[in-house]
């Protein structure tokens, strides 16, 4: 695996693996009971009794996402919001399973065992709250911009919202007010395959590289998913089975300064942007 640093917050990829599992694997189950370790993690919440008696003998109805959030709908009208921090993680394990060590709240079903959220470092968030009262709880998923998981986005939609923009393309990129969930990764990643350079400025763009790079959001975010997200050693990740992701198999530049370029018969490079490591192709991205 490759070691970098900082540890980084799972970004789209790795939050929509965990909600199609759990969707599949949690919908329909009911809460019989719930453990918490601490309250750091549930900071709406007086006490454990009160967390408790909000999920206790309700049913997990459906699961979905709105950005980096995964929401429970729960029978009682309530959804509850599970926000992972950069440490955190879901896991799926039967009742007889030894502890997760970090294990912050463990919810166990009536039928077919527990779920539990593992956040060494307390880092996240769990929240519960009437569902209308769910966007006044949130007013800053208003902000959220294109989702290229759930919203399809034509090239000319794309670069209309684009060129509204003056930032320079990777941290525009890493911007949720422009595109949800995409970090360090994907974004050099989307950037080698449009074949741009990650200073470039939207104003710079040519027709024909706005239809690229539209195109490789779309494609590597996508396949990201495909396989289930990236994992590498700084980051810990594991889906809701405690399997890795596979994404790390496709990199193209991320983590690979020194290595050899696949478009190019030279080294990929790395520069500092915004204090991290940016990596590309110094010959075709332009």
């Amino acid at each position: 695996p490759i070691l970098l640093e900082p540890t980084f917050m799972p970004d789209l990829p790795e939050i929509e693996t965990y909600r199609r599992d759990l969707e599949r694997d949690v919908s329909g189950k009911k809460i019989k009971s719930v453990e918490v370790a601490s309250m750091k993690c549930l900071p709406q919440f007086r006490n454990k009794k009160d967390f408790s008696a909000q999920v206790t003998d309700v049913k997990v109805q459906s699961v979905t996402r709105r950005g980096l959030s995964l929401l429970f709908a729960l029978e009682n009208e309530h959804v509850m919001v599970v926000d992972l921090g950069p440490t955190g993680g879901l896991r799926r394990r039967a009742n007889k399973d030894a502890p997760d060590k970090g294990t912050e709240i463990t919810w166990i079903f009536t039928q077919h065992g527990q779920l539990r959220y593992v956040d060494p470092d307390q880092t996240g968030q769990v929240l519960v709250v009437p569902a209308e009262e769910l966007a006044t709880a949130r007013p800053e998923w208003e902000e959220l911009g294109t989702d290229t998981v759930d919203e399809p986005i034509s090239w000319t939609t794309f670069g209309r919202a684009l060129l509204e923009r003056s930032e320079r393309l990777k941290p525009l990129l890493m911007d949720p007010t422009f595109l949800v969930g995409l970090g360090q990764i994907y974004s050099d990643e989307i950037l080698f395959h449009a074949g741009l350079r990650y200073n470039r400025t939207p104003d710079t763009l040519s027709t024909q590289e706005i239809r690229r790079l539209s195109r490789a959001v779309v494609e590597v975010v996508h396949d990201a998913v495909k396989y289930r997200g990236t994992t590498l050693e700084d980051n810990g990740y594991a889906d809701l089975f405690g399997e890795p992701g596979s994404y790390q198999d496709h990199l193209a530049v991320y983590g690979k300064a020194g290595e050899m370029s696949a478009r190019a018969r030279g080294e990929i490079v790395r520069s500092k942007i915004g204090g991290q490591w940016t990596y590309y192709c110094e010959q075709t991205q332009g």
